[in-house]
């Protein structure tokens, strides 16, 4: 009896998770909690999400996952580079059940923030998260999008 191959993904890659790390974007108020307080900090419980969207993010969040810092309101500009220290927990400051946090540490500054305007002109970043749906938190990244984003950041 012949074996069958086992079947493939539309992508041509082989079903199961995905090989390697998880690539993310989290956006944060600089008036809230700037990149700078938080790279004096080492590390951080990111908590407080109420969007279904970015909560179930969260929980496909690994430890070792590398993270851009993205600091919305005047600057809108990704900032930093971090990584998932701690996979999802129940979010402490949540008061109903299924809400979850998990800690990031700060590993560097970009040599320079890369604006919104500048990922938007950028062909190869046209369709991620952050240019079709600004108001998401937190977001996955193709491991090309993240390369090319602190590429531009020098």
């Amino acid at each position: 009896m012949q074996r069958r191959a086992a079947p493939r993904a539309a992508t041509g890659a082989p079903p199961g998770p995905p090989p390697g790390p998880g690539h993310w974007l989290v956006k944060q108020e600089p008036e809230s909690y700037p990149w700078e307080s938080f790279a004096r900090d080492g590390r951080t419980s990111w908590d407080g999400v109420r969007n279904y969207q970015a909560r179930n993010n969260l929980r496909s969040m690994r430890e070792g996952d590398p993270v851009l810092f993205y600091s919305s309101g005047e600057s809108k500009a990704v900032v930093g580079i971090a990584t998932v220290a701690r996979s999802a927990y129940p979010d402490p400051t949540a008061d109903e059940p299924g809400w979850v946090a998990v800690e990031l540490r700060a590993v560097r500054a970009l040599g320079r923030p890369v604006a919104l305007a500048r990922i938007k002109a950028e062909p190869d970043l046209a369709g991620i998260l952050l240019v079709r749906n600004s108001r998401l938190s937190v977001m996955p990244l193709a491991r090309e999008a993240f390369e090319r984003i602190v590429r531009m950041g020098g």
